[in-house]
């Protein structure tokens, strides 16, 4: 069927993941577990490869993509050495929004030269020239005005574009309806981890209205120790992440007993340098049962988070290679609902992964 010719804008802890992940099935052929679909579409995980990448540190920035994922401040070292990054050597991004203030110092980012224009004309190139066709978006949290570029040049260059952080670009009507005028797919927006906070308090909170009871108050607290929490120390850049994640829970609520604002809380909460590439989440819920007798829960979660977000992004890679096969355009409903925080349109996770599953099938026939 061909490869999956992928490019990434930011090559952080995230993609670096991505990519030893992958490395790390290759030379196990026979270990799957960890997998969701260990075939998807009939594009196994050997068919991925990386041929375009972009990003704006200088330790990264025109050094091979196998080398740059090793790069500091990237703390991901599961594969010593990779293979699908062929030749592709690492672009120059601009930086626009990109760069919070809490990270500049660990990321040492260029001093450019060029415009943005300048090098949106190189990226175009690039892509074109690598035969680029699904684009990867890494970028940190918050990097609206960056997210939006990169759309565009997706949308220019021919490729479909997958979201993986929260900005809204899947879930806003008129993205959404450039790329589908264009026959470009789209999934997003805000990668959901494979076992991470927010799956697990969407778990919870369904099991606990599935068995008729009632939530009055529920939080979730994150602390990290990479550029991810570190960039989200400054608080203006997480307005869309709160409500990325606040809404992937309060959505599975009846619209007669969502909580109200005072009543829940979600959202990454400090910087734990030590932790690296560690996530804890703290999830609480308090409710009321049968005769409305109260009860609470409470949860610690310990993950890689990176482990996390390869997980998933490795089937919306796939996902999207497979609408470029049919020429399907526009938001994959069922890929952003099962895969993402913040979908176009919010579904309970196992009809959302029946429906995928279907189409899947159907696509693939």
């Amino acid at each position: 069927m061909g490869k999956i010719k992928v490019g990434v804008v930011g090559v952080g802890n995230c993609f670096a993941g991505l990519v030893q992940g992958i490395e790390y099935y290759k030379k196990n052929r026979t270990k799957k577990n960890g997998l969701m679909h260990e075939t998807l579409g009939g594009y196994g995980i050997e068919d991925i490869e990386f041929t375009s990448a972009f990003d704006v540190a200088a330790d990264k920035v025109g050094k091979p993509l196998s080398e740059a994922i090793y790069a500091d401040p990237n703390y991901v070292r599961w594969i010593d050495s990779v293979s699908s990054c062929g030749k592709t050597m690492v672009k120059e991004s601009p930086i626009l929004d990109g760069v919070g203030v809490y990270v500049v110092s660990m990321i040492n980012p260029l001093k450019q030269t060029k415009s943005a224009e300048e090098l949106r004309k190189v990226a175009i190139d690039e892509i074109e020239n690598s035969g680029t066709k699904v684009l990867l978006n890494y970028l940190p949290v918050g990097s609206q005005k960056a997210t939006e570029f990169w759309a565009d040049v997706s949308l220019e260059a021919g490729c479909a574009f997958i979201n993986c952080i929260p900005v809204f670009i899947a879930s806003n009507s008129t993205w959404e309806k450039r790329f589908r005028e264009k026959k470009l797919p789209i999934v997003g927006d805000d990668i959901k981890a494979q076992i991470g906070s927010t799956i697990t308090h969407r778990t919870l909170t369904k099991l606990c209205l599935d068995r008729g009871a009632v939530i009055d108050r529920t939080y979730q607290i994150n602390v990290g120790g990479n550029t991810d929490f570190a960039n989200m120390l400054e608080r203006e850049r997480l307005a869309s992440k709160r409500i990325s994640k606040t809404e992937a829970v309060r959505s599975l609520m009846p619209d007669d007993s969502k909580l109200q604002d005072k009543d829940i809380y979600i959202g990454p909460s400090d910087f734990i340098p030590f932790l690296g590439n560690t996530k804890l989440a703290f999830i609480r819920i308090e409710g009321r049962m049968f005769a409305n007798i109260p009860f609470n829960m409470e949860l610690r979660l310990e993950v890689n988070d990176k482990a996390n977000s390869g997980g998933v992004s490795i089937d919306a890679i796939r996902c999207a290679q497979i609408a470029l096969d049919k020429g399907i355009g526009g938001n994959l409903k069922y890929a952003s609902a099962y895969f993402m925080k913040h979908p176009p349109v919010q579904m309970v996770d196992e009809e959302a992964r029946r429906k995928l599953d279907e189409w899947i099938v159907e696509t693939s026939s």
